[in-house]
């Protein structure tokens, strides 16, 4: 059963793996084949550039980014993309943020000091939708907390009114504090890709609700996306190899000990401390024969073209917004894997 009420679940694609000169091309495959929600991620590269270039492209789909790293960013900077943004697309835009971990914040994004994240995402969020509020009313809405301000935004400052609601938001989590902010403030939440049903209905879930009824809202109004990953393959001796292939992503998430209570969940402590022991001794070729393949199956639903839907609804029963990968998928099996989009949206 879902946690929110929609009635149907929104697919997922993601752009701009290939580069920024593909994602137009990527946008157009992808709201081509039936995905409604495009979106990018802040790896290798920075996020901002390919959600533009998809909101520009875009004719029909949502366009987010899952995830932008928020503390890199000033929260009005990030107010301001999204406002032009949802303007450009006709209310298309929605703004995921997450928060990454103290090492990258402090040594490769140099945000300063390291703070609780959950306290500062909240204030984030707060500090955006102040100056949203003022965008659209011509007047100042305020906003002081402990790590944001926005006290000062003069006309010629200030973009002015749009014809669409403020972009949504969407914060990820993995543990109860930052889940419980999610449930107080954003639109929805992104559970982590090192995550697990059983992960999100013991611990995600309760602290969502929690955190909804502490400021007096509604649970079911909030959007969840499918947590963990999602591999297809047309046979199942190539899914093996895909399962087999996700060992090396499961060790470098699960040698984070922001991220052990996964793990807990499941008894694994013990892998937890090895692999971050491997880590901090850069072993990092030994971590992936640290992964059986009954942990992978812990953390990916997969399937084959018939049977990737059933394991969809028995392990993600929770979402609303459910990835459908396309990045195995032949141009010749562009048919098929519009008929799965459109099965998954029906569940």
């Amino acid at each position: 059963m879902k946690v929110v009420g929609n009635a149907i679940v929104k697919v997922v694609g993601y752009i701009g793996r290939d580069g920024l000169a593909n994602v137009p091309g990527d946008v157009a495959r992808l709201e081509r084949l039936g995905y409604d929600v495009l979106t990018t991620s802040e790896l290798a590269n920075e996020a901002t550039m390919r959600w533009t270039l998809a909101a520009h492209s875009s004719t029909r789909a949502e366009v987010s980014t899952s995830v932008m790293i928020a503390f890199a960013r000033s929260p009005f900077v990030t107010a301001q993309m999204a406002w032009e943004l949802q303007q450009l697309t006709g209310g298309r835009v929605s703004v995921g943020l997450g928060t990454q971990v103290k090492g990258h914040n402090e040594r490769r994004f140099s945000t300063g000091e390291w703070v609780p994240p959950a306290p500062r995402m909240e204030e984030y969020v707060r500090a955006m939708r102040a100056a949203w509020r003022t965008f659209q009313t011509g007047r100042l809405e305020p906003f002081e907390g402990k790590h944001y301000r926005f006290t000062l935004c003069p006309p010629a400052f200030n973009p002015g009114p749009i014809d669409f609601p403020a972009p949504k938001v969407f914060i990820a989590a993995v543990g109860p504090a930052m889940t419980r902010v999610a449930g107080r403030v954003a639109d929805g939440l992104l559970p982590h890709a090192f995550t697990t049903p059983e992960y999100v209905r013991a611990v995600t879930i309760p602290n969502l609700a929690k955190g909804a009824e502490q400021a007096g809202r509604d649970v079911t109004e909030i959007e969840v996306a499918a947590g963990g990953m999602v591999a297809l393959a047309g046979s199942e001796a190539y899914l093996e190899k895909e399962l087999l292939a996700l060992r090396e992503r499961i060790a470098f998430y699960g040698s984070t000990r922001t991220y052990a209570s996964v793990f807990e969940t499941h008894g694994l402590e013990d892998l937890g401390a090895e692999l971050h022991r491997l880590s901090i001794k850069n072993r990092w070729s030994e971590m992936a024969d640290a992964i059986s393949l009954d942990v992978v199956r812990l953390f990916v639903t997969a399937g084959t073209w018939d049977s990737l839907l059933g394991e969809i609804e028995r392990r993600l029963g929770y979402a609303s917004r459910v990835s459908v990968p396309d990045e195995a998928a032949r141009p010749e099996d562009g048919e098929q894997l519009a008929e799965l989009v459109a099965r998954v949206k029906g569940i």
